[in-house]
């Protein structure tokens, strides 16, 4: 009894299914786990603190860049403009507190002179935007 050999070639297939499942998994774990911390238009270092406290008032940002200049809302101004703004911020709303983000290599006076100008336009609530100690 002769056996017929018929012989054909399967061609392989790759399943892109559990591949594709496999890298949207991956795909929303980095997503979950990594922090994305911004900071739009301004670039500052803010200095490392291990006490870090989370303000939930009505709050005001003023930037210090490391060349000294001063930004309110992403804007340059001046320490004569800056009391103008806050003037206007603290009539709207009295209970505001102003956040100084400074940069870890600005010069310690200017950030002085922005407190004060704060306290005189009646701030009393001043707190300085440090980053976690990791």
């Amino acid at each position: 009894m002769k056996f017929p050999r018929h012989y054909s070639i399967i061609k392989g297939e790759l399943n892109l299914a559990p591949l594709i499942d496999v890298v949207f998994q991956q795909l929303i774990y980095f997503m979950l786990t990594s922090s994305f911390i911004m900071q739009p238009g301004i670039k500052i270092n803010l200095p490392q603190a291990k006490t870090v406290e989370t303000i939930t008032e009505k709050e005001i940002i003023v930037s210090i860049s490391q060349e000294g200049v001063i930004f309110y809302k992403d804007i340059p101004i001046t320490l004569e403009q800056l009391e103008k703004f806050l003037q206007r911020d603290v009539s709207a709303n009295p209970h505001t507190t102003l956040i100084v983000k400074g940069d870890k290599k600005t010069e310690h006076g200017v950030v002085v002179k922005v407190m004060d100008t704060a306290r005189k336009t009646g701030i009393n609530k001043i707190a300085i935007a440090t980053m976690p100690e990791f």
